[in-house]
């Protein structure tokens, strides 16, 4: 069994290593880059992303919507990049957003955690609006394979506000009960940083969402998944301000900041963005 997800992440913050790099082969960026809009300019995109992010992000996160467009030759041109970055040492979150109930999410868990998959990823993005109990099926994953999961809880998008931010009778938000459940489950696996995270956006202001950051960060660590820096408009300088005692376990995602302007010059985006970031978060 490999290690525990958590602890790999936790080597690569140690290294001052926050940055995930999305890999979102969509139609303008292909054209950008100069490629066809097809599963070939997908994956070229997704190999050359990995390559240039080796030794230098934390993570990968290819959003697997823009390769299963392309049908099976997408998800084919995916398994070559998620080779590549298995290849490589980096770890790879797949963006795949999957929720559901009983068997049929440990289907999905099964087919994007597995040792040995095409698929395997090291962990995988998920909704628990059907309870956080029916995430159980990556669960396994999780305490038996060193996988890792990130949760929905607080995202920038405008539709989602009046969900997440709904009160439950024991008046905590929606965002803030996905929140604390990931800070509750344990893995005897886990040490300085747990394998299930959260995703909340950095556009956001948490309190908002009933998301309390000034607490001290907790032990383990709650990694956190941040989209929203560079194109949507959040500022990596300002990622202590905006996440405060989340932010130790922080990964802040970019793509179309890292992506914009084709392979030319990509290896030195992503290491920019990369020192950036760990300048913005260094320890005072």
């Amino acid at each position: 069994m490999s290690r525990a997800f958590g602890v790999r992440l936790g080597e690569a913050l140690a290294e001052r290593r926050h940055l995930c790099a999305g890999i979102d082969p969509h139609a303008a960026l292909l054209a950008d880059w100069g490629l066809d809009d097809d599963a070939a300019g997908a994956e070229r995109m997704g190999r050359e992303v990995v390559a240039a992010s080796a030794g230098v992000a934390a993570c990968v996160k290819p959003q697997v919507a823009f390769f299963e467009r392309f049908g099976s030759a997408g998800i084919a041109a995916l398994e070559r990049v998620l080779a590549d970055a298995r290849a490589a040492g980096l770890l790879v979150i797949a963006d795949v957003k999957r929720g559901d109930i009983g068997t049929s999410f440990a289907a999905y868990a099964d087919a994007w955690l597995t040792p040995g998959s095409p698929l395997e990823a090291d962990a995988m993005t998920v909704a628990a609006y059907q309870g956080f109990g029916s995430l159980a099926g990556g669960f396994r994953h999780v305490r038996e394979h060193g996988k890792g999961l990130f949760v929905l809880a607080a995202t920038s998008n405008p539709e989602a506000r009046e969900v997440q931010t709904a009160v439950r009778a024991d008046g905590r938000t929606i965002a803030r009960s996905i929140v604390d459940d990931a800070l509750a489950f344990e893995s005897p696996l886990d040490a300085h940083v747990k394998s299930i995270g959260v995703v909340l956006g950095a556009t956001l202001d948490l309190a908002d969402f009933g998301i309390d950051v000034s607490l001290p960060p907790a032990s383990p660590a709650l990694p956190v998944l941040a989209p929203g820096f560079g194109h949507q408009g959040a500022r990596i300088e300002d990622a202590r301000a905006i996440f405060g005692g989340l932010g130790w376990a922080l990964l802040a995602n970019e793509s179309r900041g890292i992506l914009s302007g084709g392979a030319d010059g990509l290896a030195d985006r992503i290491r920019a963005r990369s020192e950036a970031l760990a300048d913005a978060l260094a320890v005072a």
